[in-house]
Order: C-alpha cells, then structure tokens, then sequence
C-alpha cells in the first residue's frame, strides 16, 4: 500500500490524482503532510505541486462532472476530514472509467459519501453567514471571530465581500488560523491577526470601537424586549440555532 502526502493545497490534491494515473498506482491513500500513517508493510511518497498537472487533472475534470461537479468536489474537500482525498479519488477514478458524469449514482459509495459530505459542509457555509456577528474596532474594521467545524472561509467570501461592500471588516478563523480582510476594494486571505484584537472567547474587549459597547447592549435589550415568554420553544428554537453556534450571537451572552 503507498500512502501519498500533499502540501494541503487544491493543486496539491489534484497532482496527486495526476500522478497516481502516471505512475499507475493502484493501491494508495492520499493524506496532507503532517498526518500520521501507518509505518508496517506501507509505502510513503510525497508529490510536490505541479499546477500544470493539476490544470490537466481540472480541464478533464470539467468534461467529465463539469463546473458544478468540480464544485462539489472541492467543496467535499474543504470539510477536511481525513479520508475526503480518498473519497475524491474514487470519484474521479469512477468517472474517468465511466466517460461521464457520475455524480448522480448515489449507489456507488464514493458518489454518496461525496454528496453526504459536500452537504454538511454546505449547511456550515449557510449558518456562518446568518450567524457571524461583526464587532467595530478602535481601527474602524468590523472584526469577527469564528470557529467554523469545516475550512468554509474560501466558501462564504463572495457573501460577505457583496453584503459589506462599503465597510472594512476582517474574519478570522480561530482553528485554522487565517482569515480573511476587506478593504473596501478587494478581499485577501491573511494569516496573521493582531493579539491586540483576540482573547480566548472571541474578539478582546479591549479592541472595541467607541460605542460598540452600547451598540451591543441595545440589541441584547431589543433581543430581550421582543421575547415573549410563554411562546418560548427550546427545543425549536435550538433545532434552528444549534447551541455551538451561540458563542458568536451577542443575544445570548
């Protein structure tokens, strides 16, 4: 058995399927570099980059399961779990043999796992985007903090970069440590954030702009004025806002 490490990128991914083809490596495991794999009867490799092979890899790619396909794909992928490489790979490898778009027969369970996995790290992406709260620094950057269980940073960037257009605001992801900043022209990936803006729950509080504590305090008493009491639902409410996703509502501090 080879078991094939990559730097963590798309690209990378994608050259490995290249070069299991290349080499015609039948037996393999993909896995990032950095992860654990068994040493007893293995054989380990590690494929460097080559975005030639992975443009290849993504123009048969789009023949194949086209540009909504590849979507779900690299959708699949972003969820990080540790076998989604291998799941990819027996996709295309399916696809590939079939000389079509495969992406339908949920009764292969490559395909299945794929769609399974593509849609929990869909869900993730939509609740990011109705949960985030921003918090205005003494900088003037509306400034979140999240903790996403999937990397769907690169998902919800369109969202945010077309609501917030016309304000600086800057999304960190607290596990992956990187984030993403708007200045009012273009979004970037960055992975450093000031020690001045994070604490261990969040955003600091000594980073908040002038009024931000008031801003704060009015909508929890909106929050507050609105509930009715005996139309409280618990169970429904949470079924709707899941308990892990409180952290960042400023109503439920």
């Amino acid at each position: 058995m080879i078991w094939l490490l990559y730097d963590g990128s798309f690209e990378g991914m994608l050259t490995v399927v290249f070069e299991s083809y290349e080499y015609r490596w039948k037996k393999l495991h993909i896995r990032k570099e950095g992860i654990t794999v068994p040493l007893l009867f293995t054989e380990t490799k590690t494929v460097v980059t080559d975005e030639e092979k992975a443009k290849r890899v993504w123009k048969k790619l789009l023949d194949l399961i086209g540009a909504k396909g590849i979507r779900s794909v690299w959708t699949a992928w972003l969820s990080e779990k540790e076998t989604i490489e291998d799941t990819i790979l027996g996709v295309i490898r399916y696809a590939i043999d079939s000389k079509q778009n495969v992406l339908s027969d949920f009764a292969h369970p490559d395909v299945l796992q794929l769609h399974q996995t593509a849609k929990s790290v869909g869900r993730e992406k939509h609740r990011m985007e109705a949960f985030v709260r921003f918090q205005l620094t003494k900088d003037g950057i509306y400034f979140s903090v999240i903790d996403p269980d999937f990397n769907v940073l690169p998902l919800v960037l369109p969202h945010f970069r077309d609501r917030y257009a016309d304000q600086r605001w800057f999304i960190f992801d607290s596990r992956r440590k990187y984030g993403i900043y708007y200045d009012l022209k273009e979004a970037q990936f960055v992975d450093f954030v000031p020690n001045s803006l994070i604490s261990l729950n969040g955003v600091s509080p000594d980073a908040f702009g002038e009024g931000e504590d008031l801003f704060q305090k009015l909508w929890s008493d909106y929050f507050k004025s609105t509930n009715i009491p005996g139309r409280k639902n618990t169970k429904l409410h949470v079924q709707h806002v899941p308990k892990r996703y409180w952290k960042y509502l400023v109503e439920k501090k």
